[in-house]
């Protein structure tokens, strides 16, 4: 019989202080990665669930202190500060401009390949008194369903760009639209836009975005590119709001460089930015990250918003009130 002995306490020592360091260098480079905006490559998908690795990094954090690991939990720490610096503010509200003009209610929803159940969002337009709607991934059969549930009742004005597939897009409007167009992003999918002109307001520019998804690592560079090309915010010009599907969390610097412009986003803008939006809606096995949008510009204030299920899409639906200047 033979037997083994047992490892010396150095060993064993040192298995653990390399076990800690395994468990607290990944979470420092992804805060460093973070903050420095550098996700590239297979990174930009895994940085949507940045959130997540916030939430793991505070008990990892505590624990590397409770066992005196003090150089790993020194570390730790500081990662631990950094992911929940920048992801924590999305739950907490915002001081808000002290806009006092016309109230507007806006909402977007992604259809699925036109599948999401019309007569769903027809009365969610409805009850929540929908003023603009913003829809991605429309389709000819998608419209031809909206008008049988009777939303051109409600939303009687429309720019419309159905498409088969996943690259349509479309606005319908309580109010006359003027300046309609609808422009095609080099990702390929397509974006309507107008002008909304509301009684004793000034218009604002209305935009359904929808940059491509970084669905694989060899259309990054596309998603990127779609990111950038989105509107700028006017600050010293018209108003704009940008609604849709984005394809980008908080935590895609793209996004944030678009934000900077003059936008803010309006789940972040009340407390609300970590509600996901996308991910196991429609059965995917996927933990929610929050891909869809309202960006308003930064004179507007946000009054409320409210993210809703719909049957037959992969995405939830926004609904914000927001109030001009």
């Amino acid at each position: 019989m033979t037997i083994t002995a047992p490892a010396p306490p150095s060993t064993r020592r040192r298995g653990r202080t390399a076990l800690w360091w395994l468990l607290v260098l990944p979470g420092l480079a992804w805060a460093v990665i973070r903050l420095g905006g550098w996700e590239i490559g297979p990174l930009v998908q895994l940085f949507a669930f940045t959130p997540y690795v916030a939430a793991w990094s505070v008990p990892l954090a505590l624990t590397a202190l409770i066992r005196r690991r003090w150089l790993p939990a020194a570390f730790a720490v500081v990662a631990a500060v950094a992911l929940v610096g920048a992801v924590l503010p999305r739950a907490i509200p915002d001081n808000q401009p002290a806009a006092r003009g016309a109230r507007l209610t806006v909402m977007t929803a992604n259809m699925l390949f036109g599948g999401a159940d019309p007569a769903q969002l027809t009365r969610l337009v409805r009850e929540r008194r929908v003023d603009v709607l913003a829809l991605q991934e429309y389709t000819p059969e998608g419209e031809a369903a909206l008008l049988a549930a009777g939303l051109g009742t409600d939303l009687p004005h429309r720019q419309s760009n159905g498409e088969v597939g996943t690259t349509g897009s479309a606005l319908w409007s309580r109010h006359p639209l003027t300046d309609p167009g609808f422009r095609r992003n080099a990702g390929g999918f397509g974006q309507s836009y107008a002008t909304v002109a509301l009684p004793g307001a000034a218009p604002v520019l209305v935009e359904s975005a929808h940059p491509l998804a970084p669905w694989a690592v060899h259309v990054v560079d596309d998603w990127r590119g779609d990111l950038e090309a989105q509107p700028r915010a006017t600050p010293g010009g018209p108003l704009r709001i940008l609604l849709g599907d984005f394809n980008a969390t908080l935590d895609h610097a793209p996004l944030r460089r678009l934000l900077d412009s003059g936008y803010r986003d309006a789940a972040d803008a009340v407390g609300r930015g970590l509600i996901g939006t996308w991910g196991p809606y429609d059965g995917d096995p996927i933990p929610p990250v929050t891909i869809d949008h309202v960006l308003v510009d930064e004179r507007i204030r946000v009054d409320e918003l409210s993210v809703h299920d719909q049957t037959g899409s992969d995405h939830r639906a926004i609904v914000a009130t927001v109030t001009l200047p």
